[in-house]
């Protein structure tokens, strides 16, 4: 997918009108920012708005999260604990320590 992000009033104007015109393109809109299909068609558009409004917009190539093979075991095991744990009021540092879960730290320090 293509993610396209506006930082000027105008250029969020031109994003709003090329996904009312295009709706096909788009896979969905968040006020400045549009996810766009990755065909050669959303290319285009999303070159249109960069040539006309340069650097209020920026164009990302996306990829979609797989947990499964981005992200250890543990992790998982981890986030999952700890949306199921007894009080929802316990901070995540609380409910890890002492445990086999990875410290907030850690997870803070490491790269997917």
């Amino acid at each position: 997918m293509l993610f396209v992000a506006t930082y000027s009033r105008e250029a969020r104007t031109t994003l709003r009108n090329v996904c009312r015109s295009h709706e096909n393109a788009v896979v969905r809109r968040f006020g400045r920012v549009a996810l766009l299909s990755e065909t050669a068609f959303s290319v285009f558009l999303a070159l249109r708005m960069r040539y006309k409004h340069g650097d209020d917009v920026q164009i990302e190539r996306t990829e979609p999260f797989n947990e499964f093979a981005g992200v250890p075991e543990r992790i998982r095991t981890a986030a999952r604990a700890y949306e199921e744990r007894a009080k929802p009021s316990t901070p995540y540092a609380k409910f890890a320590a002492g445990t086999d879960y990875p410290d907030p730290d850690e997870l803070r320090g490491r790269e997917l």
